[in-house]
């Protein structure tokens, strides 16, 4: 289906809000959110079984196994073509996704976090550029991109993942469209206005009038109509200081084309035609496809008021259609401060713990920084410790690995990139699935992907396509690797179970547990002198007198062992916790409760172990 409408005008809200609508959940923190780049996570053409949907009559493609690994960059000449490939459209769509709603469910993923589907920007890109395969360049707000599929595809695999038990996130652009206008000469910015050449339009110019703009339908310039006035953009060239207000605010992201979102402090703030539009149009998906959710993009980069307008407009219309807490989680990047004055002053719901939390989690599973550096990111309370800008439960979603890498530089790597990676791979999503937030998995970590790389369009490399294609992951082609036998989704399986039974790991307080060696001495993990801190890291979740305790061993090379203690006030000598998951399967022996200088129990694991253990 293609939605054949050019301006928000056309669209009928209530027709489509009057359809039944399935009500958002009780608790998003209860939620466990898998992120997958379209265009690189299936194009239902995999090998597999399924009992979502049956395989397509050309599913050939057959499961990666370790002969592959490096199989696509053999020779300089392969790799070149290999590395090429990462950089433009590689064959993923909406329907490949949801032929795989069973493989998500199975791991224990409740909610998936979906990149942009709307149409995008045809530009011609120079050779060496990246394409817009990864959905953040639109110039049809009303249209699904073909590359994707149509709205019906869209439409369909809400439905099937409603019925699966699994929750639809949209990823949203508001802040910019695609490079759907050119400048006259170079843009950088200034603070001043610059001269535009005229609308793109199949590799050539239009006029930069409404009348031209409407004429280029449907390709070129941008839709709705509501966007083809000249004032829609602030016309102010691209951002050279990342951090100068207001350039970053003004300023266009790289060749994505800025929008005026209004004027007036955050209180009285005026929202542009524009701004209303694209509310307007994105109401419209809700009602239409049935979302639960928006991940906003760039909200940095929009004033204040207008992120406020956008999120108390959407959630207004989600609840006049009965979504009462459709979520609304912004990307924020810049200070941990930052985002959590944006997210309130807002009324976003929640931020992508974009900051410091991927890096200290990350830091903690491989024991490269101290364990507090990633637990003082949070708090119990909304209203202890409530100026030191922590997380609540429910106001960060977590993650170690994503698809830009901010953090990291010229250089990205998955968390599996390294020697290390591999052996702590289960020990860093059970720290994420387990500890405060609401955990986000990013597409392949559950199979261990690897992808790493530098240079211009370095994010390519840890966009690795699951299905195979031309930009197989394990540096292959064409080989999937949706492998339901892999022990580290297993096992993760195992964990995201346990995590669904017990509520204190989704809402309980949480607590980094000392240990000692000897049963006498205690103190958190550390290390002296620079060294890798290669221990236990223990941590507790307490809800309404139930204590669950957790723990990883973060030395990938040896076992560890240590006294833990835990909560002196709901246990006694004597008492047992009972063991729920143990990664290395062997004998689930209770730990008993000793009290010396403290309560506490003694706990060993294997090299990259993971034990929840509760009472």
């Amino acid at each position: 289906m293609s939605i054949d409408v050019r301006s928000v005008g056309e669209l009928d809200l209530a027709r489509a809000g009057a359809e039944p609508k399935t009500p958002s959940p009780s608790a998003w923190e209860d939620e466990v959110l898998y992120f997958l780049l379209i265009d690189r996570f299936s194009d239902g053409r995999e090998s597999m079984p399924s009992s979502s949907q049956p395989p397509a009559a050309d599913a050939d493609t057959p499961l990666y196994t370790p002969a592959d690994n490096g199989g696509a960059v053999q020779t300089p000449d392969d790799a070149d073509r290999w590395r090429e490939a990462g950089r433009s459209w590689v064959g993923g769509t909406l329907a490949g996704i949801r032929s795989k709603l069973d493989y998500l469910a199975g791991v224990g993923i409740t909610a998936l976090w979906i990149s942009p589907v709307l149409k995008q920007s045809l530009t011609p890109v120079a050779a060496g550029v990246a394409t817009n395969y990864h959905g953040y360049a639109t110039q049809d707000f009303l249209q699904v991109d073909p590359h994707f599929g149509t709205a019906d595809d869209l439409r369909n695999l809400v439905k099937d993942a409603h019925n699966a038990g699994l929750r639809v996130i949209l990823d949203v652009v508001l802040n910019h469209t695609g490079d759907v206008f050119a400048y006259q000469a170079d843009a950088p910015w200034d603070g001043t206005e610059h001269a535009v050449a005229g609308w793109r339009d199949d590799g050539q110019l239009l006029p930069f009038t409404k009348e031209a703009a409407a004429s280029a339908w449907p390709d070129g310039a941008v839709f709705p109509a509501e966007l083809h006035e000249p004032s829609t953009f602030t016309r102010r060239g691209y951002i050279i200081n990342w951090d100068h207000a207001p350039e970053y605010v003004e300023g266009d992201f790289q060749r994505l084309k800025d929008i005026t979102h209004g004027s007036g402090p955050t209180d009285q703030y005026v929202p542009s035609p524009a701004l209303r539009a694209l509310t307007t149009a994105y109401c419209w998906w809700i009602a239409f496809a049935d979302l639960d959710g928006f991940r906003i993009d760039t909200v940095k980069h929009m004033d204040p008021g207008a992120t406020r307008y956008f999120a108390s407009a959407v959630h207004e219309f989600a609840q006049s259609i009965g979504k009462d807490r459709f979520f609304l989680v912004g990307e924020i990047t810049g200070s941990r401060e930052q985002a959590v004055d944006t997210m309130e002053l807002t009324g976003l719901d929640a931020a992508l713990g974009l900051a410091d939390v991927q890096a200290q989690l990350e830091a903690t599973a491989k024991g490269l920084g101290d364990p507090r550096g990633y637990f003082d990111l949070f708090r119990n309370s909304a209203l202890i410790g409530k100026e030191s800008h922590t997380w609540l439960r429910n106001t960060v979603v977590t993650s170690y690995d994503d698809h830009d890498q901010v953090r990291k530089g010229p250089v990205k790597a998955r968390f599996c990139a390294d020697d290390d990676g591999p052996a702590l791979a289960l020990a860093v999503l059970a720290l994420n699935a387990t500890t405060l937030g609401i955990p986000c998995v990013y597409y392949g970590s559950e199979q261990g992907l690897d992808g790493t790389g530098g240079g211009v369009d370095a994010d390519r490399y840890i966009r690795e396509a699951m299905f195979g294609g031309k930009f197989g992951a394990f540096r292959s082609r064409g080989r999937h690797v949706f492998d339901v036998a892999n022990p580290l989704r297993r096992e993760l399986a195992a964990v995201l179970a346990v995590r669904h039974q017990e509520p204190a790991l989704r809402r309980g307080r949480q607590y980094l547990r000392q240990i000692s060696g000897d049963g006498v001495t205690f103190g958190f993990p550390s290390a002296l002198g620079g060294a890798r801190v290669r221990s236990i890291i223990a941590w507790s979740r307490l809800l309404a007198g139930r204590e669950v305790l957790c723990a990883i061993n973060n030395d990938p090379h040896a076992a560890q062992g240590a006294w833990v203690t835990v909560d002196a006030e709901l246990h006694d000598v004597s008492d047992t916790l009972s063991c729920l998951y143990r990664s290395d399967n062997g004998p689930r022996t209770p730990l008993t409760v000793v009290a010396g200088d403290r309560v506490a129990v003694r706990l060993d694991l294997p090299p990259g172990g993971v034990a929840i253990y509760a009472r």
